[in-house]
């Protein structure tokens, strides 16, 4: 439960600044307010939701810069992991769950425009093959340093901004360059098409906000598709 929160709060469901409903959590969820409580007060730990007496959890806002700043270490950080599972290789599983994000992304992208709800399709998509990669890296550390940077809203991998067509088709076709450079089993260049990747989407989410009129020190929303 708590992760569907979470979920909700990193992908834009709910706004920066929203404050939480905890009956429509409920009843999303088919559960008592007393879990949906639980789950709230452990976001609030993370740093995802701040308390109020009398007005309860809202959600908190983030700097614009440190959105950024996540993006940045997260570069770096999937980076190394796609260099790590260049180095150590791929299971059979592993290949199967990239190779099918691969083939559904494409088969997504080749209708030429985003139909309602196909930005949703895709974040699963591309939470898929980079789960996936890290997975593959088998490094508890590294996973654990990633999670930390998704615990800012906008900075995960199963976030996507509201991006045009083409700017998702670019992404993608850099998920088909990883995978070639790790079945290659070039860790290096691995490396460095995934820090590029992942520095190109913030650039974009960077030109998605200012076009969008956000304020450039709070992000008061959501750039989710």
């Amino acid at each position: 439960m708590t992760d569907q929160i979470r979920d909700a709060i990193l992908d834009g469901t709910v706004s920066a600044g929203e404050r939480i409903n905890e009956v429509r959590f409920s009843k999303t969820l088919e559960v008592s307010r007393t879990p949906v409580r639980a789950a709230l007060q452990a976001l609030a730990g993370e740093g995802l939701l701040d308390y109020a007496p009398n007005r309860g959890f809202t959600v908190r806002e983030f700097p614009l810069s440190a959105i950024v700043d996540a993006y940045e270490i997260r570069a770096s950080l999937e980076g190394v992991a796609a260099r790590f599972a260049a180095e150590r290789g791929l299971s059979a599983e592993e290949r199967a769950i990239i190779e099918e994000s691969l083939v559904a992304g494409d088969k997504l992208l080749a209708r030429g425009e985003f139909a309602e709800g196909d930005l949703t399709i895709y974040r699963g998509i591309n939470g898929d093959f980079h789960d996936t990669l890290l997975g593959a890296a088998r490094n508890r550390m590294l996973a654990e340093m990633i999670r930390i940077c998704h615990h800012v809203p906008m900075s995960s991998s199963r976030n996507i901004v509201a991006f045009e067509h083409r700017d998702v088709r670019r992404r993608h076709d850099d998920h088909h360059r990883i995978y070639d450079a790790i079945m290659a089993r070039e860790p290096w260049r691995a490396e460095v098409l995934m820090r590029e990747h992942v520095s190109g989407v913030k650039s974009s989410l960077v030109k998605s906000l200012i076009e969008r009129g956000e304020q450039a020190d709070i992000v008061h929303g959501s750039a989710a598709g």
